[in-house]
């Protein structure tokens, strides 16, 4: 007779239960071994920690501070300015002395975006006559007229900055202080730290002055 044969046991598993593994060590944080005590931490290690997260919080609270004022500065300068342009421009008709060049390829989306300069006369606001040099589209003929905006001295310029010009100018300066703040505290800490290191560096040195002695003499 037969011997008595044992159930099937199932194939031992290829992935056993991840929960009997030992559990990582935590990762920390990079900063964080500058105030673990052990023997080989520096005082200049304890005080680059410290400078570090002093520098973080200065910037998190500088930041906003920063963008806050920056902006409104550059707001009010813009608005400023606007108002001054507008007071002080004004949109005049030129009469071109001389045709204007033609392009070579007339009609196409190139010529349409092209301008050259050609000399043109124009009176301002006090009736007095100028000459100056615009920029016209090809082809004009000497005669022929153009709009242009002149300010008070009789020089020709562009328009007054428009209200989404003043927004989108005021936007930039707020971005650009954004990002100012978080690498001038960047850079205030690699400076800190290469002055430390200097100072860890020239103490090693002066250790191993004393040090290297006991270990290169030959003993008698």
């Amino acid at each position: 007779m037969a011997g008595h044969i044992p159930p099937a046991q199932p194939p031992p598993d290829k992935h056993p239960d991840l929960r009997s593994r030992p559990s990582p060590r935590p990762v920390r944080p990079f900063l964080l071994w500058r105030w673990r005590r052990n023997p080989l931490r520096r005082r200049t290690d304890l005080l680059q920690g410290w400078i570090a997260v002093g520098l973080f919080l200065a910037v998190l609270v500088a930041t906003p501070a920063a963008v806050v004022l920056v902006g409104d500065t550059a707001r009010r300068h813009l608005e400023q300015t606007a108002r001054h342009q507008a007071d002080t421009r004004h949109r005049t008709t030129a009469v071109l002395v001389h045709d204007a060049p033609r392009h070579p390829e007339p009609g196409s989306a190139e010529a349409r975006k092209t301008r050259y300069p050609v000399t043109v006369r124009f009176t301002d606001r006090h009736g007095h006559g100028h000459t100056a040099q615009a920029d016209v589209e090809p082809a004009l003929a000497a005669g022929d007229s153009v709009r242009v905006w002149a300010d008070d001295d009789g020089e020709l310029t562009g328009p007054p900055l428009t209200t989404d010009e003043v927004r989108d100018h005021t936007t930039g300066y707020v971005v650009l202080a954004a990002m100012a703040v978080p690498i001038l505290g960047a850079a205030a800490y690699a400076g800190v730290h290469r002055r430390l290191e200097r100072h860890n560096l020239a103490r090693w040195e002066a250790a191993w002055a004393r040090t290297a002695p006991r270990w290169t003499t030959t003993p008698p």
